[in-house]
């Protein structure tokens, strides 16, 4: 039975492009003001920060696993089937069941973590006990973030809600709310504090709050603020819980090599986890601005098509996706492989952050960056195999991507340090994202559209001129710490505004139009 318009909220029409930028606009503005938060932490601990980015990478990496990672995957498309064909009734129904469950099983994951603090650095940093302080101290911390992931669970359960239907600003503006409350920890709240890595820790704690208590008015509004009921018997919970356990794995297995790569960077030169941290945010940037954006637009459209099986219309949001891909990771990848040193000289140059530091910041971030594009491609490919509800799949091609990281961490490590580890996970992410497009291919779902020649000489051409724009303005690299700040940021400016404008102008010579990059929402 179908939901009529009376019975519930619509879903809101727009276009992928136009859907996507709205959530790039949000990001952006929430990536911008993170990458604030990292200069602002690192200008007051340098690399000194070690305990706390574990202790905050702990139960982010819970986050992204469950969370955003296989809950995601699994609850928005059975809560897109439950629009599209049952009474809104139901569906109410279904947000209850499921936050009542989703609910009690965090509360009773953050109390075991809460109790056990003092152990999971064993497991997380392992390093660190050749520095007792800082492993007592990271225990410590940890009990005051955990409880971050009950809190961004739940908000990541109603930004699931909205983006089901179609309301995606609000889910992708939240997260302006933790990097708000964590630049205002460190400013406002560190000298209360003997050991002032307390302050971000209870920054962290708050921010989770707030995100959460942000997003429920707007829940209120669709008239699905429900009271939560407990009922994992539920037909359409069940299907949700089959459906996550598999996708644990396939959907967040490059948040399960960044983990690995701290676990073994514990072990090295004092300082590494930092390092890996800073450069690791640099080169997220892209990848959450654009390609999270995309792949969060795409699920629910996805969704929906399969739901009506629209076979053709599904291969074609996926060819959208990866053309969206394609143009933005390239130049991008490009820029931070050629202007690493430029980029963390002028970011996080200040304070407690040494040269030293920033030579090593750099060649993570190249690392990292070889990457970038199959860390793109893996968000938008993915849910090719989430919206038909098939987790099995990417959970093997998970598995084995694993596995191969595992491997080149242990063959690079020792050769190349820290760098080596974001090497193994770039190349890792290349393997994951063969596998997931040759099942996508195989099985029918995807066929590449008409006109991928063209396109690929055009992105070519553009990135040829980037590259030549960028090597000609850069001058040497060691000059950029020399020179004062304003000067790094005005040359800086000056050098990605170029890139930007040439990279474009000559897309468009070559007869790209923005009309070619439109596609269908719902």
């Amino acid at each position: 039975m179908s939901a009529t318009p009376e019975s519930g909220p619509e879903a809101k029409s727009s276009s992928l492009l136009r859907s996507s930028s709205i959530v790039s606009v949000m990001t952006l503005l929430s990536r911008v003001l993170g990458l604030a938060r990292d200069v602002i932490v690192a200008q007051y601990f340098g690399a000194r920060a070690d305990a706390f980015f574990v202790a905050f990478k702990i139960p982010n990496f819970f986050r992204r696993l469950f969370a955003e990672g296989a809950f995601s995957v699994a609850f928005v498309p059975v809560l897109s089937e439950y629009r599209t064909q049952r009474a809104f009734d139901e569906v109410r129904l279904l947000v209850a069941r499921v936050s009542g469950v989703l609910g009690m099983a965090l509360l009773g994951v953050t109390c075991l973590a809460v109790l056990g603090a003092d152990y999971l650095p064993w497991v997380f940093s392992p390093g660190f006990r050749s520095d007792p302080e800082k492993f007592a101290l990271t225990g410590d911390l940890l009990r005051i973030t955990f409880p971050y992931l009950f809190f961004i669970s739940l908000t990541a359960f109603a930004s699931s809600v909205l983006n089901a239907y179609g309301r995606f600003a609000v889910p992708a503006f939240t997260p302006v709310i933790l990097n708000v409350t964590l630049i205002a920890a460190t400013l406002g709240f560190t000298d209360y504090f003997e050991e002032p890595l307390y302050a971000l820790a209870w920054g962290v704690f708050f921010a989770g709050l707030f995100q959460f208590m942000f997003q429920l008015p707007f829940i209120a509004r669709m008239r699905l603020l429900v009271l939560p009921s407990v009922k994992p018997k539920d037909e359409g919970v069940r299907r949700i819980g089959k459906l996550m356990v598999p996708a644990l794995f396939g959907v967040s297995v490059s948040q399960i090599n960044l983990l690995l790569d701290t676990l073994l960077a514990s072990f090295l030169e004092d300082g590494s986890v930092s390092w890996l941290y800073y450069s690791d945010r640099l080169n997220n940037l892209p990848l959450g601005v654009f390609a999270i954006a995309i792949g969060v637009v795409i699920l629910p459209a996805l969704s929906g098509k399969h739901a009506a099986a629209d076979k053709e219309a599904f291969s074609r949001t996926i060819d959208w996706a990866v053309r969206m891909v394609f143009m933005i990771a390239t130049p991008a990848a490009l820029a931070l492989v050629l202007l690493a040193t430029p980029l963390m000289a002028t970011i996080f140059y200040y304070g407690e952050v040494t040269a030293y530091d920033v030579g090593k910041m750099t060649l993570s971030l190249q690392a990292y960056a070889v990457g970038l594009l199959a860390f793109m491609m893996i968000k938008v490919l993915a849910p090719g195999y989430y919206a038909r509800q098939d987790t099995k799949t990417p959970v093997k091609i998970g598995i084995q991507a694993m596995v191969v990281n595992m491997v080149l961490n242990l063959a690079l490590v020792y050769p190349l340090q820290h760098a080596g580890l974001a090497l193994a996970t770039s190349l890792a992410a290349y393997y994951n994202v063969f596998m997931l497009y040759r099942g996508l291919r195989k099985s029918g779902v995807y066929q590449p559209q008409s006109g991928w020649l063209k396109f690929m000489l055009i992105l070519l051409l553009a990135n040829s001129a980037l590259a030549a724009v960028s090597v000609w303005l850069m001058g040497a690299p060691g000059d950029w710490l020399t020179w004062k700040t304003m000067q790094r940021i005005g040359w800086l400016s000056v050098l990605v505004g170029a890139g930007v404008v040439v990279y474009f102008a000559v897309m468009t010579a070559a007869g790209l139009r923005l009309r070619h990059l439109r596609g269908e929402l719902f």
